[in-house]
């Protein structure tokens, strides 16, 4: 086990230990970020517990206090981590123990077993081999938590109903809280473009489609990635349009072959991770994102803010954020065609572009500020003590 800071000591303000699989980029840790540095600090102190381990993305959370703990977890079916973690609970006492998605659940058995006082569970989306949700052995798992579980939380409606349905969660016991979007951070451009990556990226360019996040199997960025090769082979119509893929993972090096065979690379800059994210979202005209399955995509939501219409797969929460007409397009996923045809529709078309991600940005500041979400997670953590009804 190793430790970033020592134990913080048994104090007035509520303790919660959040508990991840591996706290590294990503959207949920990300959320993470924004709920920790906003929740108020008189009320409230933090410590992240790791199965595994962490990088360098815990620098984003301001607050000197928090405590980082790793519990080096080995492939398969190493459980001594249970043990690691029971240790832990009993020196540390937290009030709360927030566990997120199935990878963590099992800890919900080991904070009951060091008699945690108050449970929480959230769910940010489903895993890779069961976008749907229906494996019988995840789902009896999550059947065999739920009595140790006093609070669920969901980041969509369609999570939400889903737990209702196959997990058997209560109303009562089920939350459903939408990511919240730093408004002020991401804002749109506001005139000339900012000229950024290789030399001569955006040399005549006209319309710049973007995407961020991890380039990994879920995200599906090959379907992009030919969709936009198609665009290219169209001609004229696509002269002046570029490609921007912020983010790395396994996919990244398939990508960056396609682009090669088809002779487009020179439209194309694969950024890999960056932590100027804001500042390049505003180099995009539409967003892209293409994946396989989705719990509710914060990028999709700082895309919006930064006023970019969004296309996007119909899978999980990402019909809830994109209204197709409105604030852009939803297609089925894996469908390089009809991707295709609507980066077409949009290149062409600078007046829809403009006139939606107006739409998009409308909406993030009437539905998803960051003062709304932490207020949600507030109510559920005091709800769980037993502190409001």
């Amino acid at each position: 086990m190793t430790s970033s800071s020592p134990p913080a000591a048994k104090t007035g303000p509520v303790l919660i230990a959040h508990v991840v699989y591996h706290f590294g980029t990503g959207g949920m840790e990300n959320g993470m970020v924004n709920l920790i540095n906003r929740l108020p600090e008189t009320l409230f102190r933090h410590q992240v517990i790791s199965l595994t381990d962490h990088t360098e993305f815990r620098q984003r959370i301001r607050h000197d206090n928090v405590e980082f703990i790793d519990l080096d977890k080995q492939p398969g079916h190493d459980l001594s981590w249970m043990r690691r973690l029971y240790r832990i609970l009993r020196e540390t006492r937290p009030d709360i123990v927030h566990t997120r998605n199935l990878n963590a659940l099992e800890a919900q058995f080991v904070a009951a077993a060091a008699r945690i006082p108050a449970r929480v569970h959230g769910e940010h989306g489903r895993d890779v081999f069961d976008l749907e949700g229906k494996n019988w052995k995840y789902n009896l798992l999550r059947r065999a938590a739920r009595p140790l579980v006093d609070q669920y939380i969901t980041v969509s409606r369609d999570l939400a109903g889903w737990l209702q349905a196959s997990v058997g969660v209560s109303a009562p016991r089920l939350s459903q809280i939408y990511n919240g979007v730093d408004n002020a951070k991401f804002h749109p451009r506001a005139g000339e473009r900012p000229q950024v990556g290789p030399a001569g990226f955006l040399t005549g360019a006209t319309c710049v489609i973007g995407s961020v996040g991890r380039m990994a199997a879920v995200k599906d960025y090959p379907t992009l990635v030919r969709a936009f090769i198609q665009l290219c082979q169209s001609g004229e119509p696509a002269k002046g349009v570029r490609l921007m893929i912020v983010g790395d993972g396994p996919s990244r090096q398939a990508c960056q072959t396609l682009l090669d065979q088809a002779g487009f690379a020179d439209r194309t800059w694969l950024a890999g991770n960056r932590d100027d994210t804001a500042e390049l979202m505003r180099v995009m005209d539409i967003f892209v994102l293409p994946s396989l399955g989705e719990g509710i995509s914060n990028t999709i939501l700082e895309a919006m803010s930064s006023g970019l219409p969004v296309i996007a797969t119909a899978v999980g929460g990402n019909p809830e954020l994109v209204s197709a007409g409105k604030t852009g397009t939803l297609f089925k996923p894996g469908d390089t065609e009809a991707l295709a045809r609507s980066l077409l529709d949009y290149a062409a078309d600078p007046a829809r572009i403009a006139r939606e991600g107006q739409a998009a940005r409308a909406r993030i500041e009437r539905d998803f500020s960051l003062e709304r979400m932490v207020a949600g997670y507030q109510t559920v953590y005091l709800k769980a003590l037993g502190r409001i009804p």
